[in-house]
């Protein structure tokens, strides 16, 4: 058990993707359950689209963002909650003038991603070119640029 300030967190930017506050950074990874905060630009996704076979939710907290969900873009702002169910596929990715930030909660009582080929996902860097289940082909372009820790994008409250 612990308690964070949201200001306080590690952060951790790369140069195509969300900036990732991880509550877990330096603790015990959770076994259930995986609870962070991405900060995307305008423009910048914070994944490559993809479905899981266990239920996510998401919550915009500041600015807007589109997400992608089953091959159709909804535009979102903050307060703006998203459920989606086992297999769902979805990406989020900044819009608006400036950052916006989502909480993202999922399961982790399974990791067995499905990254298929979409079009629209692919406007915003955010589709694989060739459908995969492995995670490591999914991101093999993009882990060539490495995460580095940055200052909280988040307000001090």
């Amino acid at each position: 058990m612990f308690v964070i300030n949201l200001a306080d967190a590690p952060a951790l930017a790369h140069p195509r993707r969300a900036t990732l506050i991880d509550f877990e950074h330096e603790q015990e990874p959770w076994p259930d359950t995986g609870v962070n905060v991405q900060v995307m630009q305008p423009g910048q996704p914070n994944c490559r689209y993809h479905s899981e076979p266990v239920q996510e939710d998401f919550l915009v907290l500041h600015g807007k963002c589109i997400a992608i969900l089953q091959g159709e873009e909804r535009p979102l702002r903050q307060w703006d909650f998203v459920h989606c169910p086992a297999g769902v596929e979805h990406v989020f990715v900044g819009a608006g003038e400036g950052p916006c930030a989502v909480l993202m909660i999922g399961s982790r009582r399974t990791d067995e991603p499905h990254y298929p080929v979409n079009a629209l996902a692919a406007k915003y860097d955010a589709s694989v070119k060739t459908e995969t289940d492995d995670p490591e082909q999914a991101y093999a372009d993009w882990r060539r640029e490495q995460w580095r820790p940055v200052s909280s994008p988040w307000p001090p409250g």
